[in-house]
């Protein structure tokens, strides 16, 4: 592809997914991370032709200048929008497929002192929330979303939301990613902590039930189900047979 078409491609993506953009050459000049990906791509080039150190030298020219540190042998695909970009970090194994967007603060990163393959690889169309970390050689899957501040360790299959830390899938495929909606996203701690709430709440109606019917809690009596409802003394029983799945 042309540099041109590509420089432009990067422009109408900023266009697209940024509503305070408004023309192509505002993006141009005032956006640093189309301004980052215009030069890793001359960078990128530098580095594949084996002139490692000017490659390196001009991505830290390019991190002074936009605050975007981009490794110039990492592999970026078409569109891709960082937005603000300022503390983005991306690692030099890494490789990031067409459409993504990936807000400030994120790191692309490896783990330990492996060669080879050691950063993630981004599938198509990913969204990276701000402060997010991804860190280590897996995949995060085409069309998945990563929710603001989240440390992602593991692959994530595509199409999926994860939040948390560590990220945890909160969302299946059945819902796309292209919306760059980064606030209404399922908390797991939050989920966890009402299934507790509920189940502290059976407990104590159980306990309630019990100690009614002249039993001691603490004491030796047979709480296991004799399978005769009218006089089974067990808890379940007597709040009418519920169980964990109607809590």
């Amino acid at each position: 592809m042309g540099i041109f078409k590509s420089i432009k491609e990067d422009i109408d993506a900023a266009l697209t997914r940024d509503p305070a953009a408004r023309t192509r050459l505002e993006v141009l000049i005032c956006y640093p991370g189309v301004y980052a990906l215009i030069l890793h791509r001359w960078e990128h080039f530098l580095y594949r032709h084996n002139l490692k150190f000017f490659a390196r030298w001009s991505s830290q020219v390019t991190r002074a200048i936009t605050g975007i540190e981009i490794h110039p042998g990492a592999q970026i695909g078409r569109r891709c929008f960082i937005d603000h970009g300022m503390a983005v970090v991306i690692g030099e194994t890494t490789e990031i497929g067409d459409d993504c967007t990936i807000y400030q603060g994120v790191t692309l990163g490896g783990t330990g002192k492996d060669v080879g393959k050691r950063h993630p690889t981004l599938g198509n169309g990913v969204v990276v929330a701000s402060g997010a970390k991804v860190l280590g050689p897996f995949k995060v899957g085409d069309n998945s979303k990563v929710g603001a501040g989240s440390v992602v360790l593991h692959e994530v299959p595509p199409g999926c939301t994860v939040v948390g830390i560590p990220g945890k899938i909160v969302r299946r495929p059945d819902q796309r990613a292209d919306e760059l909606n980064q606030v209404d996203l399922p908390d797991p701690v939050a989920v966890e902590l009402e299934c507790l709430r509920k189940r502290i709440i059976a407990l104590e109606k159980k306990l309630a039930l019990a100690q009614a019917g002249g039993l001691d809690p603490g004491d030796n009596a047979d709480w296991s189900c004799s399978g005769r409802k009218d006089d089974c003394r067990c808890s379940d029983c007597a709040i009418g047979g519920e169980t964990d799945e109607d809590i």
